[in-house]
This record gives C-alpha cells, sequence and structure tokens, in this order.
C-alpha cells in the first residue's frame, strides 16, 4: 500500500468530502478519486460508499481506517525521530481552538514553539468549543484548546490557565452603570445585551451561572449573538449593548478608557482552558511535542 493513498484516503473518511480532501492535500479531485480506487482494487474491496454527495466507509473501509492511522503515524514517529537525531524537525500542526485562547493565549505558545522548532508550520482552525470536540470526536482533527469540558469517556482534558468572564460596556454616561467594580443581575436584565453564539465556552458557563441562580436566559433583552469577540467589542463600542466576555479580551480597552468592566454580584465566572484530545487515537509525535510543550509552557507563563 502506497503512503500517499492511505493519506488520502483518511483524509477522504475524515471530511466525509473526495473534493475537500483534494483541498487539504493540494490534490485535484481526479487524482483523489484514483486514489481510492487504486487501493480498492489492490485490497479487492470496496471501501468508501458513494452514494450521491453521501460519502462514508464501508465496514471494510473502517477496519483499514484504523489501520491506516496507525501506519501514518508509525511513519511520523519514525520521521520525527530521525529528524530530532539530525536536530531538524519539520512538519505541520493543523490547531483547532476556540476564540479566546486562539487570540490571546495561542500566539504567545506558537511563538516560543516557532523558535524552539522553526522547520514547524502551523494553521489555526476558528471553532466554538462544541465543534472543537466534535470536530476532535470525528477524526477532524487530533487535539484542541477549549474554554469548556464536554463529557465524553473518548477525552482527556488537560488544565491549562485560568479566566473569567466579566461584564462590558462603553465607558459612556448612558452605561455608567454603578460606581463600584460589581453590578447585581437586576441591573443586567434592564440592558440590552450581546452574547456569544450557541456552543461557544463563555456563553455556556454564563448560562450554567444564570440558571444556577435561577435566572431563565430568556429574560435577557438578548439583541445579538455574535460569533467572534472582536464584533463583540465592537458593538459595545458603538454602544449597541452590554456584553458578557473574557477579561482578557479587554485589557487594551479598559486601559485606554474605552470600556468598563464588571463583576456580577454573587456569581463567579471564572473558568480554565484546556488542552483536549481523544484518549484512545495517539497524537501524532509532533502533536505530542505540542501538547508537552503548552503544558510546560503555561505552568512557567501563568500570566499570559
Amino acid at each position: 500500500m502506497d503512503f500517499r493513498q492511505l493519506e488520502t484516503f483518511v483524509e477522504v473518511v475524515k471530511l466525509k468530502s473526495f473534493s475537500k480532501a483534494a483541498d487539504k492535500l493540494y490534490l485535484t479531485q481526479p487524482t483523489i478519486t484514483n486514489h481510492i480506487q487504486n487501493l480498492e482494487n489492490e485490497l479487492g474491496t470496496l471501501l468508501i460508499n458513494r452514494l450521491g454527495k453521501n460519502i462514508s466507509a464501508t465496514e471494510a473501509g473502517t477496519l483499514l481506517y484504523k489501520h491506516a492511522l496507525n501506519i501514518i503515524n508509525m511513519r511520523d514517529m519514525a520521521q520525527f525521530a530521525i529528524g530530532s537525531y539530525k536536530g531538524k524537525i519539520q512538519g505541520h500542526l493543523n490547531i483547532s481552538s476556540s476564540s479566546i485562547p486562539r487570540q490571546y493565549v495561542l500566539p504567545y505558545i506558537l511563538k516560543e514553539f516557532s523558535q524552539k522548532y522553526p522547520e514547524i508550520t502551523f494553521s489555526i482552525n476558528d471553532n466554538d468549543s462544541r465543534n472543537v470536540i466534535e470536530n476532535i470526536l470525528s477524526g477532524v482533527n487530533d487535539f484542541g484548546i477549549v474554554g469548556a469540558k464536554f463529557h465524553s469517556p473518548h477525552l482527556d482534558y488537560i488544565d491549562l490557565i485560568e479566566d473569567e468572564l466579566v461584564v462590558v460596556a462603553p465607558s459612556d454616561k448612558k452605561y455608567n452603570l454603578a460606581d463600584k467594580s460589581t453590578l447585581d443581575l437586576d441591573t443586567i436584565l434592564q440592558e440590552n445585551v450581546i452574547l456569544r453564539e450557541k456552543g461557544s465556552g463563555s456563553r455556556l458557563l454564563f448560562e450554567k451561572a444564570l440558571k444556577n441562580s435561577g435566572v431563565d436566559l430568556n429574560k435577557l433583552n438578548v439583541v445579538a449573538c455574535i460569533k467572534d469577540t472582536a464584533t463583540i467589542k465592537k458593538f459595545i463600542e458603538l454602544k449597541t449593548g452590554i456584553s458578557i466576555i473574557s477579561k482578557r479580551a479587554i485589557e487594551r480597552e479598559v486601559e485606554l478608557g474605552l470600556f468598563k468592566s464588571y463583576d456580577i454580584k454573587n456569581i463567579s465566572l471564572k473558568r480554565n482552558f484546556y488542552f483536549v484530545y481523544h484518549k484512545n487515537r495517539h497524537l501524532s509525535p509532533l502533536g505530542q511535542a505540542f501538547r508537552n510543550f503548552v503544558i510546560e509552557y503555561v505552568s512557567v507563563n501563568r500570566n499570559i
């Protein structure tokens, strides 16, 4: 079996698409089809169900998929070991992360990681915490960084750093909510509120805190649900409403006097960020190196 054919097969199964596999591998779609057909001819069995646009692995394909992952991983381990021996480590990291660590944590980590391993390249996928988990469980990604735990017997979570959500409002007389650092829930219920989208770790934490306080989310005057923090900050700046977002995301605006931040009385909105991976699927050697680097980095740099 050819490594290129196995890699093609793995990506088609992961992405459930010939065209997406072609884009990811920088190959033409006919080449992808040819790789799969050659593999099926060699093994004498159908590996992929092709029902219109619905792509799935056959029973034989499911069996091969598990072995193909191990074969590719063993090859990567060998390349990584030889690269380490020669003092030159190469590879590409595909990192799936929720928005706050993607914007305010990962850049610092990746700067240091790149200095240690200058031949490494990386890409960062922008997903909310729920989608990061779904991608790991489905095999699209090996690991990710999230701001909320989703229970699954197949996942391992490693604590990284602590984060805290705060109420954020413009520094404007209209939004002079209180001459102090803490608000009560009744004050928040009277304001227009901008929330993160469903599935984000920050929204899940806020919803849970409201529920524990006996407050229905529907009582909030929610004027918008927005996926990215940068857009939420722009709406706050334009005095569209207040929001509940990470303290890390608004440090600069608070220092410049653009925003004010508040805690909520009798409610804790602290959380952890987690490195999460599939416990039954071995990380690649590069993935393991990155995981170990992240753990070591945050243990030394708690203030990032």
